[in-house]
Parts: C-alpha cells; structure tokens; sequence
C-alpha cells in the first residue's frame, strides 16, 4: 500500500514539475522576444475601439497579456493621449476613427477623454469621425463621440437620449429579515453613503447632494451635445423631457448625428476623402498595435532633457494591508504607497509628483499615514494632486497633502465625515439559526465589538467621541491645507459629497483640469520647462507574477464575471471594509450615474 501511495505521491510531483517548467519557459521565451514595432502603411486611419470601461492608466500585466490577448487593444487616457500625439504629426496617419458604444466609465475620466479628442481635432488638419455599431450609444458614448467632427450611425442602431439617474441599493429591509442590525455612529449630516445600513429611502440631506452631482453632469452633457447639434441647452433638455424614442433615426432627425451610414458605406466616405482607390482597401491601425509605434517612428519629438515629474496612480479603497480582501482589486496601501514615493525618491531626475487619485477613502488610519508620507515627499518636490472619478472621504483626506489640487468639473469629491459601523448578528444567531453563547471575561466591556450584542448606552457614546475626534482631526488637516478655519471647513464638510465644479467654488479643490493640467502645475512649480513622464507603480514582470498569489492570478485569468456579479461584488466590498471597527473616512456606495 506504501508503495502505491510513494508512486501516487512521485508520478503527481513529476507532473506538476513538468508543468512549472514548461509554463516557466513559455515565459521566458514569451518575455525575451521582442515583437518588432508595427509598419504603418501610407493612407492609414487610427481606429480606436471605444467600449466600456476608459481607465486612467493602461493594465500592464504580462500574463494578462500573454493569456487574454482581447485586452491587449483596451484604450485608456493614457495610450489615448500617446496615441493622439503621434498621430497629429505622424504623415502616414490621415485621420482617426473612434468606433464607440456602450460606455461606463464615470464622467470625471469621460471629460478627460472629450478634452484629449477636442484638442486633436482642433489642432489638427486630420479628421476625427465617430461611429457606432449594432450595440448603439448611451449617453456616455454619445457624449464622447461629440468631440468628433462627424457622427456616423447605422439606421437601426439603438441610440439613448433620456436624461440621467443615479439609483441607490438600500439593505436595511434584507437585514430585518436576516436578523441583522448595523449599528452607525457618524459625524456628518451629509454622511448618506452609509444610509443604505439603517434606512429604506435615502434622506432629504442625501437626495440634495445627489441632485446637485446630477445637475452637473447633465449641463456637462447637455453643452457638449448642443455645440455638436446647434440646438440651444432649453431644446436640448426639452428633448429629454418628450417620449422617449430609442433609435439612430431619431438622432439623426434632430441633428445630434449627422449621418445614417451602415459600416461599409462609412468605408468608402473615409476612402475617398483621402485619396484611396475604390477597389483598394483602408488602411486601418488598431490601438494596441498604434502604442508600440515609436514616437520616433511618428515624427514625435522627444523634450532632450533629463528631469522627470512622477505620476502615481492611486486606485481603490485605502486599506491597510492585510491580504487579499477584495480579489483582484487595487487597493491603495500605506506599503503600496511607501515603495512607490521610496522609487521616486531614489531618483534624481524626478522634479515634481503628481497624485492621481481614483478613491472613496476607506480606513482613517491609513489615510492619515499615507498623508503623512505625502507630507514627507513635499518637502523635497512639489506635489500636485489629480482627481480623476472620485478622490471622496480619505481619497479627499490624502489630498491635503498636495501644493495643488485639480479636479474635473464632474469629479466626485470632499464627503468630509467620519463613521463606524459594528453589526450585531444576535437575532440572526438566536433566533432564526437557534445558536446561543456564553463567555467569560476580565472586565466589563471586554466583548463590547462583538457581533453578538448589541452597543450599551456608555459604549455607544465612547464610539461617538472616538468619531469626533477623528473628525475633528479630519477638518482640522483640512483647515490647514486650504487656509480657512475649522469652522469654514465643518461649513463645507459634514460629510457632503460634493461636485468638482462646485467644490472649487467653495474652495476645496484649486483649479479644475485633468492629470494635463495638473502636470503643467508641476512642472511650473519644480521650475522646469521640458520633462518626461515617469509612471509608477511600475509594471511587474513575469517572474514577480509568478511568486504572487496563484489563486489572485487565477481569478484574473477566469475573469471576475464568472466567479461574481456587481451586486454581490459590491456588497462583499462594502461589506469587508465595514466590518472594520476603526473610523472609516469611506465614501461606501457608487455614484453609477446613467
């Protein structure tokens, strides 16, 4: 029987070795050849597939890359503007063509986006055309596509032109029946985000804040698309209001496309505006491939300098760290943190930093060490902080650390407030699962967060003082970085959540702009004229990938759309994070406007 086990035990071992050798050396091969940059025939076009989501940084997994060769074409802010650049001066590029559907991105990075493509199209004496498939445009699309020169449409495509909403999930009903109870200790009228925990319907506080972001975003869309129709933001909004119609037909009717072209057909108009042969073929050069051309290659002149200005792109929930809590999500740590600000500072040739922060906050303590950090970095170079979709509660709190902060007009930021939950599970466990418990302890308050009991009145209130003060230290940080008093600040904070537009109104954020501008900020405050970019944290390699987590990697392989859905996924998230008992400057719900 030994024996059998022994050979069992020696013939699995064999294989798996096998099998890490040749995954190793598919690697390694896949690493160490390098694939030659792409040839970019006379008369091309840059089409640029516009889908989904449109991230600040672009994903550079080499796994991913090597396994789901699909993302390798995902276009974000950054290769669009690469991308862009060269071909304004690239003489083989004639003009770009965004094919644009479905888009999900949030507004702050949209406008980023519009901006990046208006500012194409306006310096250059190439076209930009926009069109769609048989997927159709929302809102989203359709706001994008108004940076174009043209807006192509097949007739039966579906095209969305309602107005906007912003839904809240609220679990208050689903614990009654569970037997659950969040018990939330706030400071903040405005702390709406944690009402979906003990209310049903939002408040009167929270539906404000809500419309005010609405109001915004709907004059950012609304001026874009009445530039592009020439109908006046009254009309416009009229439109919206009258029945709704759901077709490329309608959009044409009223001039916000300006033509009805099935894919070939806009083939051909493309061709014969730049000279192409009928019987000849476009030229067509995707993203993915347009990325490896070098700036050389384009025509592209580099600055002849050797200063730098850092870019940190700072994403997700700051967490401490304590493992895989949210899967394949970015988390911003105080390690994540620390190693990238220990590179730059290594680096002589960095002048100036440049935060770009994409968070809802999440621990109190952690924020208040990475601003320390940030703190620490300023002393030696300027930092400037960009805040691209939401920089909300502790992303707001790390903030306070820059010289300078942009925001986008429809970025979603300040929620200045301090909360901490603690779920109590006791009619779950007693009474519907029939599970009972007795302890001993040392002192009386020994179990007081545990989650099979409820609060007592004097330890209600010792978490009450616990959350004021931390507030207090929250608005007191940011009575300084802004120059106002903590009066001022209480004004503005509560806990609302505030738009870009208005949150530079009241003097919470500085100037408005995207990670451009807060560059030129940068440079202009580090004394220097021409730089280069240097982007962190740094793409990891094969091997660094290799020794992480295998089940992580796993999951990212599968794709998270098989292992979970939104809903779940969100809750999880929130759910984890409020578990925690220290004081949460967190922004716990999506603002998913549509």
């Amino acid at each position: 029987m030994n024996f059998f086990k022994t050979l069992i035990a020696a013939t699995l071992g064999t294989i798996i070795a096998l099998l890490l050798i040749f995954f190793i050396t598919l690697i390694t091969v896949s690493a160490s050849s390098q694939e030659p940059e792409p040839y970019v025939r006379n008369n091309s076009v840059l089409k640029l597939s516009l889908s989904g989501t449109l991230p600040s940084q672009s994903p550079s997994d080499p796994l991913d890359d090597l396994l789901n060769q699909k993302n390798n074409d995902k276009v974000s802010l950054q290769t669009l503007k690469e991308n862009l650049n060269k071909a304004q001066v690239h003489d083989k590029i004639k003009g770009v063509w965004l094919e644009i559907d479905m888009m999900a991105e949030g507004w702050a990075n949209l406008q980023e986006a519009h901006r990046l493509i208006s500012t194409f199209r306006d310096s250059s004496d190439k076209f930009v055309y926009a069109s769609t498939n048989d997927i159709g445009l929302n809102e989203k699309g359709y706001f994008l596509a108004t940076a174009a020169d043209s807006i192509f449409s097949p007739p039966e495509s579906f095209f969305e032109f309602d107005g906007f909403f912003s839904q809240v999930m609220f679990f208050e009903g689903a614990f009654e029946k569970l037997g659950l109870e969040a018990e939330v200790i706030r400071h903040g009228k405005y702390k709406g985000a944690v009402e979906p925990f003990f209310r049903k319907e939002m408040s009167e506080d929270n539906r404000y804040q809500l419309n005010q972001i609405l109001k915004e975003v709907n004059e950012t869309f609304v001026s874009a698309a009445s530039q592009k129709s020439g109908h006046s933001v009254d009309e416009l909004n009229s439109l919206m209001n009258s029945q709704p119609r759901l077709t490329s037909e309608f959009g044409y009717e009223q001039n916000l496309i300006d033509s009805l072209m099935y894919t070939d057909q806009l083939v051909k108009h493309i061709k014969t505006q730049i000279g192409v042969a009928k019987d000849d073929e476009l030229e067509t050069i995707a993203n993915g491939r347009y990325a490896k051309v070098s700036n050389a290659t384009a025509g592209v002149t580099m600055p002849s300098t050797s200063d730098k200005i850092a870019v940190i792109y700072a994403n997700g929930p700051i967490m401490p760290e304590m493992g895989s809590q949210f899967n394949n999500q970015e988390t911003i740590s105080a390690k994540f943190m620390k190693e990238q600000l220990s590179n730059i500072q290594d680096n002589d040739n960095v002048k100036a930093l440049v935060l770009r922060i994409n968070s809802p906050g999440g621990s109190g303590s952690t924020s208040d060490v990475i601003w320390r950090m940030l703190q620490e970095t300023k002393n030696n170079i300027p930092v400037i902080v960009s805040m691209g979709e939401v920089a909300a509660s502790g992303g707001y709190y790390i903030a306070m650390a820059g010289d300078t902060i942009v925001a986008e007009p429809t970025t979603i930021t300040g929620s200045i407030g301090v909360f901490a939950t603690k779920f109590s599970a006791r009619q779950l466990l007693n009474d519907k699962l029939g599970l009972t418990f007795d302890q001993v302890k040392t002192h009386e308050h020994a179990d007081w967060l545990l989650p099979t009991r409820e609060l007592t009145s004097s330890e209600e209130k010792a978490f009450q003082q616990y959350i004021d003060q931390f507030y207090q230290t929250f608005i007191g940080k940011v009575a300084d970085a802004r120059g106002m008093t903590s009066q001022e600040i209480d004004d503005r904070a509560q806990g609302r959540v505030w738009i870009g537009a208005d949150a530079k109104g009241v003097g919470l954020v500085d100037e408005l702009g995207g990670l451009d501008r807060a560059m030129e900020i940068a440079a202009q405050k580090a004394g220097i004229d021409k730089y280069k970019v240097d982007r962190y944290p740094k793409p990891k390699t094969f091997y660094e990938l290799l020794m992480g987590s295998a089940a992580a990697q796993a999951k990212a392989w599968i794709g998270n759309s098989l292992l979970s859905n939104p809903i779940s996924e969100q809750v999880q998230e929130q759910i984890s994070i409020l578990k925690r008992r220290d004081a949460l400057t967190f922004f716990p719900y999506r603002i998913n406007i549509q």
